[in-house]
């Protein structure tokens, strides 16, 4: 069984008791070594063998899996992996060889950086909506970043875009949103080192500038965290 486990955004304690009983029980662990933390490697079999598959080729894990395709291989992945993960790719190998394969779901980073931050990405008469998604970069995005900004009522965060946050605030301004509307960065989401840099359109670029690793951004009036319609849930005028 490969079992493809979700590392969380950082925290080794963020993992699910799930995936930590898949670590606890392989015999051999791929993990990615420049976002998994190591502290989560000393919960592993103290048998299994451990690689790290940073700078490997898919050729490279793709002939690790069908060694140990007969073993429990644990692939240790950020975040939750279903989330630019090349999930995808891998598991198309895994079918095509007929391996057997599971998925263990995880805390994304987007839900590390609100907690970190202490909001609600879903506000009553504000946004319902919540989008994930990048800035193209050398990796193409086929919505446009004109499409996904037109959501205004939306819970924006970015993936993979700190270096891009000019790119980001420059079309937001094209478009009319307000210099005064907020924008956040956390960076290393749940880390030891986590920082959280709060701002807006006008003021965000130059408090992150220095950043060049880990960061999320957010993006929305929802960070003021003001409803403006009461919720139906908890009202004693709702039945």
């Amino acid at each position: 069984m490969i079992s493809f486990v979700s590392a969380g955004p950082g925290d080794p304690e963020l993992i699910t008791l799930k995936g930590l009983k898949a670590l606890q029980k392989a015999d051999f662990v791929l993990f990615t070594g420049s976002l998994v933390p190591k502290e989560l490697l000393k919960w592993s079999n103290p048998n299994a063998i451990i690689k790290n598959s940073y700078k490997m080729s898919y050729e490279e894990i793709f002939e690790i899996f069908k060694e140990n395709r007969n073993k429990n291989l644990v692939r240790l992945q950020t975040g939750d992996v279903t989330l630019y993960s090349t999930l995808a790719k891998q598991i198309e190998f895994l079918e095509k060889e007929k391996i057997e394969y599971e998925i263990i779901p995880g805390v994304s980073a987007a839900f590390g950086a609100s907690s970190a931050c202490k909001i609600e990405y879903t506000i009553p008469g504000i946004s319902q909506t919540l989008i994930l998604t990048r800035v193209e970069g050398k990796t193409p995005n086929p919505e446009p970043l004109e499409n996904i900004l037109r959501c205004q009522n939306s819970s924006l965060v970015f993936y993979l875009s700190i270096t891009l946050i000019d790119e980001l605030i420059k079309k937001a301004l094209e478009m009319g949103y307000p210099k005064n509307t907020p924008c956040w960065v956390v960076e290393k989401a749940s880390w030891p080192e986590e920082k959280i840099y709060k701002g807006d359109l006008e003021t965000i670029s130059k408090k992150v500038s220095s950043i060049k690793g880990v960061a999320l951004i957010l993006l929305g009036e929802f960070l003021r965290q003001k409803e403006k319609l009461p919720s139906y849930l908890y009202s004693q005028k709702w039945s």
